[in-house]
């Protein structure tokens, strides 16, 4: 089947797994969501594309003078080709740059299809790939079963050939490229693409566009300044963690606003029931009505909230760095909140 795409975008459609839906909450995380996605590879500037698929994790790729650069892998080396495909229709440029925005599995378990190119991330990142990250595979392939197609052709975890602290520059021919750590959010790593002449910004999950914040790794009481010095850059484009690109200021205002609020206002809902002496499975009944009145139509809500009620929980009960999820933590948490 082809998809029209809008002028400007290179769209089409993948067959990924056998059809399904994404029809009752209680199935467990997105195991239910087998359902095909419109894939959209869009240009946004000469130099900036963005590839998204419904609500799926989206990439970018940033093609300079020289060189290509991808931000976030894909969830394999199946998956990547598709978005490889799509990159070499627009250019012949060798992919010279992988950057992970963050350590999670969705993100960088592609980067095998890249070949030699130079994987990039912050210092922090790859603390949490020692730290976690055989941890975070196991657990989301169990949450992401169409995402990982092929997850057998993942040769390992993936490890970066190049990493910073906070604010790297590359040169990609005469394009400027920084990448940048604005402080904890998502993870405790992640980090920013900033094409500082166009003012083209990759956030990564920092912020989400008509998609659920994942925050079962998250720092939520930090993550709202994060957005703020994201928002203090002043893009004029923005390719989110999830959803399509946002093309102008307001757009990008709406985006950035939209996961902050989302994340005061669960803070402020668990905040509660951790106040009244309430147990997970209180506050997460109590918080999810007003949620899902307000945020319940974003993609993956229902795959997010117990995860999300379960980290924001822990924070603001004082436990201030996330525990590792497990494919074993991740079903005892589902049955305990969900009952399935």
């Amino acid at each position: 089947m082809i998809v029209a795409a809008p002028a400007g975008t290179i769209a089409r459609s993948v067959r990924i797994m056998p059809q399904g839906s994404w029809t009752m909450a209680k199935t467990f995380a997105s195991r239910g969501d087998l359902q095909e996605k419109r894939v959209t590879f869009e240009r946004l500037t000469d130099e900036a594309y963005a590839y998204s698929a419904e609500g799926d994790p989206t990439s970018g790729v940033v093609i300079g003078d020289d060189a290509v650069m991808v931000v976030d892998t894909r969830s394999t080396p199946v998956a990547a080709e598709d978005l490889i495909r799509r990159v070499r229709e627009v250019t012949d440029k060798p992919i010279k740059y992988v950057v992970l925005t963050h350590y999670h599995a969705v993100r960088v378990m592609g980067a095998a299809a890249y070949g030699g190119a130079q994987v990039i991330a912050s210092e922090a990142t790859r603390e949490l790939i020692i730290e976690r990250g055989k941890q975070d595979f196991k657990s989301e392939v169990e949450r992401f079963p169409r995402l990982f197609e092929a997850v057998d052709t993942v040769p390992g975890l993936t490890w970066p050939t190049l990493t910073f602290a906070k604010r790297m520059t590359l040169w990609l021919g005469s394009l400027e490229v920084q990448l940048m750590h604005l402080g904890k959010g998502h993870s405790r790593g992640d980090i920013v693409v900033w094409l500082p002449k166009s003012k083209v910004l990759f956030s990564g999950d920092l912020v989400e566009h008509g998609a659920t914040p994942y925050t079962g790794d998250a720092y939520l009481l930090e993550w709202p300044d994060t957005l703020q010095r994201v928002l203090d850059l002043k893009p004029r484009k923005l390719i989110p963690g999830r959803g399509d690109a946002c093309k102008n200021p307001r757009e990008i205002e709406a985006a950035i606003g939209g996961t902050q609020d989302f994340l005061r206002t669960l803070v402020r809902e668990v905040r509660k029931s951790v106040r009244k002496g309430h147990s997970l499975k209180q506050a997460f009944d109590a918080a999810h009505p007003p949620m899902s009145r307000k945020f319940g139509h974003w993609a993956i809500f229902e795959h997010c909230m117990p995860f999300d009620v379960s980290r924001c929980f822990d924070e603001v009960s004082g436990i201030h760095d996330p525990r590792i999820w497990t494919a074993k933590r991740d079903r005892e948490m589902w049955n305990a909140l969900q009952g399935g």
